[in-house]
């Protein structure tokens, strides 16, 4: 997946008839542009709607000469450049803690196919082990890894082949929320998300298509919140907690839940549509293994 074309600023311009129109979408592609062009890892870029600008952020690895380079890039861009406390990274380590090659995730939403059930969680995740259990000790099998992707994306799923009880709903430390189905963000949309290391946290959608630059690659597309994660939340699901509506899964982010953080995620809806699933609307389900 690539960043999509920004033609919401220009077609606002339109219709009020302001004088940006004629170089809003000249503007914007020149910055795109130059801003596609940065692979540091520890960067992650894309429109903000509080600036008004494209921006580019920096986390504390970034210095020296690789920080000059990028304020030159931002500024022929005609971009912000902000710097975030931190290390902007892949949160290895659901909802509930999902376990798999030594690793521990979290699961982003049970879904299904028909009457195949499986879940989602971080690409990242299952780039790295192909079974997943319920516990640290490896003695309940979740399932078997089918599809993952990363970079580029960032998501994987698991089809279930034990017997664990997967209802459609969200673990919330403690209690459960149900799922009623999934949806798309929007800059200022009040949002929680739930992962096995830091519980619950709430806060707002900050930016649309944002692309980050981990270590290992770049991922397009993401929703941009100012809510914190640490290692371990990785997969678990971005909601709407007053409707049970899931939004997207945790892919990565910057700070901790000490002194705050930036946290990105992957669309739900562009997952479901890569393998045709759908999400169950009943409170609770058993594994089929089918």
């Amino acid at each position: 997946m690539r960043p999509l074309p920004l033609v919401a600023l220009v077609l606002a311009a339109v219709l009020t008839g302001t004088p940006a129109t004629a170089q809003a979408r000249p503007d914007l592609d020149r910055a795109t542009g130059a801003l596609a062009e940065v692979r540091t890892p520890g960067t992650a870029w894309g429109f903000d709607p509080a600036a008004g600008r494209m921006t580019i952020t920096v986390d504390d690895t970034v210095v020296g000469a690789e920080l000059t380079a990028l304020r030159d890039t931002a500024a022929r861009a005609g971009a912000v450049l902000r710097r975030e406390p931190g290390r902007l990274r892949t949160l290895i380590a659901g909802g509930q803690a999902v376990y798999g090659g030594g690793g521990r995730c979290s699961l982003g939403a049970n879904v299904r196919s028909g009457s195949t059930y499986y879940f989602v969680t971080a690409g990242h995740c299952t780039s790295f082990a192909s079974t997943w259990y319920a516990d640290s000790g490896y003695t309940t099998v979740l399932g078997t890894r089918t599809g993952s992707s990363f970079p580029g994306d960032d998501y994987g799923v698991v089809r279930y082949t034990g017997t664990t009880a997967h209802p459609s709903a969200i673990y919330t430390y403690p209690g459960l929320l149900t799922v009623n189905g999934a949806g798309n963000a929007y800059v200022g949309q009040a949002v929680c998300r739930s992962g096995a290391t830091t519980g619950v946290r709430c806060g707002m959608v900050t930016a649309l298509n944002q692309t980050v630059n981990y270590a290992e690659g770049a991922v397009y597309g993401l929703i941009r919140t100012n809510i914190c994660a640490e290692p371990g939340d990785s997969g678990g699901p971005l909601y709407v907690a007053s409707t049970g509506t899931v939004i997207g899964i945790l892919s990565g982010g910057s700070g901790n839940c000490t002194s705050g953080g930036t946290s990105y995620y992957q669309p739900i809806t562009e997952i479901l549509a890569a393998y045709g699933l759908t999400i169950p609307y009943s409170v609770s389900h058993k594994s089929v293994g089918s």
